[in-house]
């Protein structure tokens, strides 16, 4: 009696979703001064991916970004992010989740011009509470991570600009946050130090927990990204593989 075939073997669960998004739209100004900056954007980012959005400037990139972090509201559509639906949230719950939840890489640094560096990484930790010698600590440890300890005490005005950025990226890092949206992280970079900041972002980032969302025109680290989107005129044109994605493919 021949034995019985082994049972087939489940389909692989797909990984759940950090971002989801349905005919968002946003737009600035009115009448002839009307932009629309989305248009009925559909976007799914999973759970443990980096997403690179890439595109013409203008295009609706860091608008999109804003939206998904609740920096800006959407006029239309659903965004559901981590679990939580940002438009029926009031402000003040959006505030406290995006502290809590989301690390943002401004491409203008927003850095603080009163606070040394190793202040300024600590804010979102000093804005929860931590205590300050916990929060410095902390703001150190990723200060060395991206090759600036010996700088902690600086004031951003001492720094170049490639320095000022790596400070917002630490800052971005520094609370652990579920969701990391970056703005043109390794715009000010050169090739060695921008790939080091993507291994950096990647090891923070993207766990089965988490997810980035990064908005860039630099070729160079497309590498890094497991799907890359591909905006115009407001609108999601192609979601297509990275080369991190095809990487782990089976030949």
């Amino acid at each position: 009696m021949s034995p019985a075939p082994a049972p087939a073997a489940a389909p692989a669960a797909a990984p759940a979703l950090a971002i989801r998004c349905r005919g968002v739209e946003k737009s600035y100004g009115s009448g002839d001064a009307l932009v629309h900056a989305l248009r009925k954007v559909d976007l799914d980012v999973a759970m443990g991916e980096l997403l690179m959005l890439v595109g013409p400037s203008g295009c609706g990139k860091t608008t999109l970004i804003s939206v998904l972090a609740g920096i800006l509201d959407a006029d239309a559509g659903e965004v559901a992010v981590l679990g939580a639906d940002l438009r029926t949230m009031a402000k003040r719950e959006v505030t406290r989740w995006r502290g809590e939840q989301v690390g943002f890489v401004f491409q203008a640094y927003n850095l603080v011009p009163t606070l040394t560096v190793e202040e300024n990484v600590a804010i979102p930790l000093l804005l929860r509470g931590t205590p300050r010698r916990l929060a410095l600590a902390r703001a150190g440890e990723l200060l060395e991570q991206v090759g600036l300890g010996a700088r902690r005490r600086s004031a951003p005005r001492d720094l170049s600009g490639g320095q000022q950025q790596r400070v917002a990226i630490a800052r971005s890092l520094v609370h652990e946050p579920r969701l990391l949206v970056c703005d043109e992280p390794t715009s000010a970079l050169d090739a060695e130090t921008g790939h080091g900041v993507m291994e950096l972002l990647r090891a923070h980032a993207v766990r089965a927990d988490r997810a980035l969302v990064l908005v860039t025109h630099d070729s160079r680290i497309f590498e890094f990204a497991d799907r890359i989107a591909r905006m115009e005129d407001g609108r999601i044109r192609a979601v297509e593989p990275g080369r991190a994605a095809l990487a782990t493919e089976p030949h």
